[in-house]
């Protein structure tokens, strides 16, 4: 029970001390605290992924009502897409390796719908969309957007997953992509990427010119919202940190529940060591009182056998009208 209570102790100093060191939340602002314009906000909040375009006659929409999506014939006004369509997703991650029709219960990201990268299952909900990626990612940690500012975030996803043109302008695109240095891939090589300094994805995307009106609505949208202030609102920054803090507290969690099964078992202990102190008390007194009825019951045949008896025959003292003799006393 001491080595228990001692264990108790140690861990729960163990669980404060953790507590305290724990990495926290990274900060919430509004957006306009956040974020200086559109611009900002969809240059800075991708890390890059996005640039903001004034001049619309060269840039993307992130979402479309149109029968035949526009980015198609922007990708080929700029160049990037031949006459005919599109036949490769070339971000990996979720998507498809070809872009292909879905059926009609594919509502959540219905612009795509003839011509998606993206998988039914994967857009399925805007629920699917958010926590896709794990809660790091969800785009509501610092407490519930305004419908107004989540419809541009569901958007953006749909943008990300389903667009065909988004594709086009990866990171690290198959004219540079080494295998040899994508941590993810089944060709990872740990030594060459380390000499060589290299760090490859096939997700990331890179200066993706968007509309500035585009921008400007997702700014006016959420200006008013809370969104995470970390490195400027970078999005993977703040995932990053939210990330740590919710393995922290997982372990945290743990910790906390070893504790309680450490009182647990203390309790329990404790209770067996009462329970046992009266089933002790109740053996050990019948167990005396036996051996003592034994030790006198030896005396009393040890004294017969030696002709001294202790105890007289009643029956034959009170028959002879004498009184009961106790040993050689006479009395």
């Amino acid at each position: 029970m001491a080595r228990a209570s001692a264990a108790l102790a140690t861990l729960a100093a163990r669980l404060v001390m953790d507590a305290g060191a724990q990495t926290v939340n990274p900060e919430c602002k509004s957006f306009e605290e956040v974020y200086t314009s559109g611009k900002d906000l969809c240059e800075q909040m991708w890390d890059g992924a996005f640039k903001y375009e004034p001049d619309e006659s060269k840039a993307f929409t992130m979402w479309f009502f149109e029968e035949q999506n526009p980015n198609d014939a922007m990708a080929r006004s700029m160049g990037k897409l031949g006459t005919n369509d599109h036949d490769t997703c070339f971000l990996q991650y979720f998507h498809k390796s070809a872009p292909s029709p879905e059926p009609d219960t594919f509502t959540e990201c219905h612009p795509w719908k003839d011509s998606a990268c993206c998988s039914h299952g994967t857009v399925e909900t805007y629920t699917k969309l958010k926590e896709g990626y794990g809660p790091e990612y969800h785009w509501d940690r610092c407490g519930p957007l305004s419908q107004a500012c989540e419809r541009f975030f569901v958007q953006e996803a749909c943008f990300y997953e389903c667009d065909p043109n988004a594709g086009l302008y990866r990171k690290y695109n198959t004219s540079v992509y080494d295998p040899r240095c994508d941590e993810g891939a089944t060709g990872y090589d740990k030594s060459f990427a380390e000499s060589s300094g290299c760090s490859h994805n096939t997700w990331q995307m890179h200066g993706m010119p968007i509309k500035a009106s585009y921008c400007d609505a997702w700014f006016d949208a959420c200006r008013h919202d809370k969104f995470c202030a970390h490195s400027g609102g970078s999005f993977f920054s703040c995932a990053a940190v939210y990330e740590q803090v919710d393995l922290e507290a997982e372990k945290l969690k743990e910790k906390e529940a070893e504790v309680a099964a450490l009182k647990q078992e203390n309790e329990d202990l404790k209770d067996d060591g009462e329970l046992s102190t009266a089933a002790l008390v109740g053996i050990i007194v019948p167990s005396v009182v036996a051996c003592l009825g034994l030790c006198l019951s030896c005396l009393l045949i040890r004294q017969e056998k030696l002709g001294k008896p202790m105890f007289g025959r009643l029956m034959d003292d009170r028959d002879a009208g004498t009184a009961q003799k106790y040993g050689n006393s006479g009395l």
